[in-house]
């Protein structure tokens, strides 16, 4: 399989001001295309180089595993944002937020919590588990995708994701990213894909 990059949903600068162009040079251009550079270097010539990101993901560990984990929920966390988006959803998204978190604003504060809570690099999840929405915190690399449970949406609370926009204040990123980010276009794609 031929590994690439996808290109941003969005112009870099189209979450101006909540999330810089200078973001994206670093951490798109830059932390996620090593990943990727890193990946192809660590599979070329190997069984790995003919799977697809998510069989690599599920059947590796150590440095493969680091790699390719970063680039998956790298591109997901790009597809979990918008210009314009965040807020409290309507329809069906909106329904099971108060049917499983008690509403937008228990939802928004147990997400930002667990980004909170996650200490050093990592992800924050909500995730379809079974019938049920739950939140989940994952260290370093780790991704859901080696579960049973759908993802739906992720914020990376690695320093990079917001360090020079937001310098080390992670809960103003992740209070952004809740108000003025989210993309539920995408987190309802999600759910009702198979």
């Amino acid at each position: 399989m031929d590994f690439e990059v996808a290109p941003l949903p969005y112009a870099k600068d189209a979450l101006e001001p909540v999330m810089s162009r200078e973001t994206f040079d670093f951490h798109y251009e830059k932390h996620h295309k090593a990943y990727m550079a890193k990946l192809k270097s660590l599979i070329e010539g190997k069984l790995e180089a003919n799977k697809t990101l998510a069989e690599v993901i599920r059947a590796s560990s150590g440095g493969i595993f680091n790699n390719a984990a970063q680039v998956y929920n790298h591109s997901f966390f790009w597809q979990s944002l918008r210009p314009g988006g965040g807020g409290a959803p309507s329809g069906e998204i909106g329904d099971l937020l108060t049917r499983d978190f008690g509403g937008w604003e228990k939802f928004r504060q147990a997400f930002i919590n667990a980004g909170m809570g996650r200490f050093g690099s990592g992800w924050v999840w909500l995730v379809l588990d079974g019938s049920n929405l739950k939140i989940l915190d994952t260290p370093n690399a780790e991704t859901p995708l080696t579960t049973s449970a759908k993802l739906l949406l992720t914020a990376d609370v690695w320093e990079h994701a917001y360090y020079i926009d937001y310098r080390n204040a992670r809960q103003a990123f992740l209070e952004a990213f809740c108000d003025k980010l989210i993309n539920w276009d995408f987190v309802k794609s999600n759910l009702g894909s198979q």
